[in-house]
């Protein structure tokens, strides 16, 4: 996009800066691996809102969730888990942007700068307001344990983003051993996902299952790869690799006693997703087949200005939504137990509960666009800069350094929320350390030529 194209949007509402940028689109960018990007978000949004199942009754507030009180809707998570695309999605544009990066002879720490900055920057308005937040309701006799629930749920999302992190990290390492083996490079990651499943439920090691954070999500990044390269063949090749993960679905549901579930069901011993397992490895395979069967038609009707014009709106804000969607949510509750259980006080799972999940959904996405409204602006700052900018560089140590200490603080928020006993009420060492933490991964990299 060019200097003047993008001063035009700046001036311009949400919508048309969308559609000028829209306009200005390279023809060689993949517009599908965007748009899946904002359908994936989209659909993990709309999943959270209605698996979560709060009621009123005689006077107490119970948060539940509908996997657990109706367990025929865990195979809905079979379509609504989309982590593991979102993986893969993640894995075509790190390949394509760091393939770029190379090309044009810049260094790992401009590449790295870029992806934090994205990646990290709406995460600091978050982790600021509910410490806040949290602090002050502890200030207002409001209970630890209500404070802890609250941010625990808010911060939910915040898991994917941890380990998201450290994948981009190490892309130049997996990206080399893409290079170097190919789709071996995938199967091993698959094989090795698979003999921790088999050693953590075979031998009793429950520790070892923490192993296929990485083993998983890397797996999956390198479908990304592949997908790039066109290593994964046409639409018959798309079908076999859709239906051969199907099958091992339902073989490690059905025969290997696999949970049903593709995301965590509160109570249940075992989860799919907190450690992830080969299932949900292989449900990632299934999602990539499918997706490459509707490639090519997807592809022609995103060269219409409209619906690329959405994408593009909803991916410059895709952090935002993914992020604050949860805390939405809480608030929302929140303002119904102050009013008295107002708008709560179904049945979860009763038909009526049911038919009032568009009104809870709309009231939700209200509340969201009021976040997006006022805190959007710090993901759309680091997209800042006319296309063809060279970047400023971060230090590699810096980013490295900074990455994890983000992820450390995240997964810490995510496991325990930022409540906590004492006078101040939040978790003080995990939040200094994600906020330090960001800082020095985006905030404090000086401007110059990228290394």
């Amino acid at each position: 996009m060019t200097a003047t194209a993008a001063g035009t949007a700046k001036h311009s509402g949400a919508w048309q800066r969308a559609r000028e940028l829209a306009k200005h689109t390279p023809a060689r960018r993949n517009r599908y691996v965007d748009f899946l990007r904002a359908a994936s978000i989209t659909v993990v949004v709309l999943g959270h809102w209605l698996m979560a199942a709060p009621a009123f009754d005689r006077g107490d507030l119970t948060l539940s969730d509908i996997l657990r009180v109706a367990p025929w809707s865990q195979w809905l998570t079979w379509v609504f888990q989309v982590i593991p695309l979102v993986f893969i999605v993640g894995g075509y544009a790190n390949a394509a942007s760091w393939e770029a990066t190379r090309r044009e002879g810049r260094g790992y720490g401009a590449w790295l700068g870029v992806r934090l900055r994205r990646l990290v920057r709406p995460v600091v308005p978050l982790v600021a307001v509910w410490a806040v937040t949290a602090a002050a309701a502890k200030r207002v006799g409001v209970g630890d344990t209500t404070i802890r629930i609250g941010s625990d749920v808010a911060f939910t999302p915040t898991w994917f983003l941890a380990v998201y992190l450290m994948v981009v990290v190490v892309v130049p390492v997996t990206h080399a051993l893409w290079r170097r083996f190919g789709m071996l490079s995938f199967w091993a990651f698959a094989v090795g996902a698979g003999a921790v499943d088999a050693l953590a439920f075979g031998c009793g090691l429950g520790w070892l299952r923490w192993a296929n954070y990485a083993l998983v999500w890397l797996g999956a990044q390198q479908l990304g790869y592949a997908w790039r390269a066109g290593s994964l063949g046409g639409r018959g090749a798309a079908l076999a690799w859709a239906g051969g993960a199907l099958f091992v679905l339902f073989v490690l549901v059905g025969l290997a006693s696999y949970p049903v579930s593709m995301v965590t069901v509160p109570g249940q011993e075992i989860s799919n997703s907190r450690p992830p397992t080969l299932a949900l490895l292989a449900l990632g395979v299934l999602q990539v087949g499918l997706v490459r069967l509707l490639e090519a038609p997807a592809r022609s009707w995103l060269e219409s200005e409209r619906p690329w014009a959405v994408a593009v709106l909803v991916n410059g804000i895709i952090m935002t939504l993914y992020l604050w969607h949860t805390t939405a949510m809480v608030w929302i509750v929140g303002l119904a137990n102050a009013l008295g259980g107002f708008g709560i006080g179904l049945r979860p799972g009763s038909s009526a509960w049911w038919l009032t999940r568009p009104l809870w959904i709309a009231v939700c996405a209200a509340a969201l666009a009021v976040c997006v409204w006022v805190f959007a602006r710090f993901e759309q700052s680091a997209h800042g800069g006319p296309r063809g900018a060279v970047p400023s560089a971060v230090p590699a140590w810096r980013g490295v350094i900074g990455a994890t200490g983000v992820s450390a603080g995240l997964a810490f928020l995510a496991l325990n929320g930022i409540g906590a006993p004492g006078s101040l009420g939040i978790h003080v060492g995990a939040v200094l350390l994600t906020l330090v933490a960001a800082l020095l991964a985006t905030g404090l990299a000086r401007r110059g030529e990228a290394r």
